[in-house]
């Protein structure tokens, strides 16, 4: 079998790079003979290695979103190891990975195939979920340094900026059963369930076919700040709508800023699929 390691180093705060050659080893000890390659952004990290039948990938939800993208463009489908080295890790926790990068390695090295579903927005796959309006584009506004300097502190700091500065936005929504247009201030379309690991796509299952939407319609900061507490804590605010569907077309009269697993976006209109087991992943 050929095994790659593709590991972005500044991942895990920058520790990921330290721990590479026991990653190496643990996959060693199964029989797997596994070869590290520096994730380079802006080139294909499968250049060269179109053969691959393993690709173990050491990052966040960003890197899976980028190596994902990456093989897709060669037209690979290789089976994806993911050892979770970001600050939320959502997609690693949707497959049931442990946090510990040993354990989820041990558990790549041991494990057994399954197939996930993954999403697809004007030309782009995501792995976990799509989204804008207030505090949805926390992480892209982040910097790498604050990142790694206090984690999810920094996330924190980003998104009360955000929850003073939102805004109405008018949506034109088409999915499988219903089309309307509503006022909204908050979006997610979600492959796994959770966001920054706060279970928000209570249905949601990583192999079901399905998209969860989440739109939060507008009220006044108070009335936001409210319902979102309640649907946190297990309310059914009627501002927040919950839909489940196979097939999302977008629109807004105003342009906005979008998110795809923490990385910068797609325009609108948008048309959104969920392509249904169209990854295979090792756990």
């Amino acid at each position: 079998m050929k095994a790659l390691l593709l590991y972005n180093i500044k991942a895990g705060k920058g520790k990921i790079a330290k721990r590479v050659d026991r990653l190496v080893e643990i996959f060693a000890e199964s029989g797997i003979a596994l070869r590290p390659k520096l994730i380079e952004f802006g080139c294909n990290p499968f250049d060269g290695d179109e053969d691959v039948e393993l690709a173990v990938v050491c990052g966040g939800d960003g890197t899976i979103n980028y190596v994902v993208n990456m093989m897709r463009d060669k037209g690979l489908d290789p089976v994806l190891g993911i050892i979770p080295a970001g600050t939320a890790n959502d997609f690693a926790g949707a497959i049931g990975m442990p946090k510990d990068v040993y354990k989820a390695a041990r558990k790549i090295a041991t494990g057994s195939e399954r197939r996930v579903d993954c999403g697809y927005v004007n030309g782009r796959h995501f792995i976990n979920v799509l989204s804008f309006g207030v505090l949805t584009t926390t992480s892209q506004q982040t910097t790498d340094k604050e990142k790694r300097m206090v984690g999810k502190l920094a996330y924190i700091r980003v998104g009360l900026k955000d929850l003073f500065t939102m805004h109405r936005i008018h949506l034109h929504v088409k999915s499988d059963n219903e089309e309307f247009d509503t006022d909204a201030l908050m979006f997610l379309a979600f492959i796994g369930e959770t966001a920054g690991r706060f279970r928000l796509a209570r249905k949601a299952k990583i192999d079901d076919g399905l998209l969860d939407v989440l739109i939060l319609e507008h009220r006044n900061i108070f009335a936001t700040c409210w319902n979102m507490l309640r649907y946190l804590f297990g309310g059914n605010p009627k501002a927040v709508r919950y839909i489940q569907t196979t097939t999302l077309e977008v629109a807004a009269t105003s342009k906005e800023r979008t998110d795809v697993d923490g990385q910068a976006g797609p325009d609108f209109p948008m048309d959104v699929k969920c392509s249904m087991g169209s990854i295979k992943v090792r756990c």
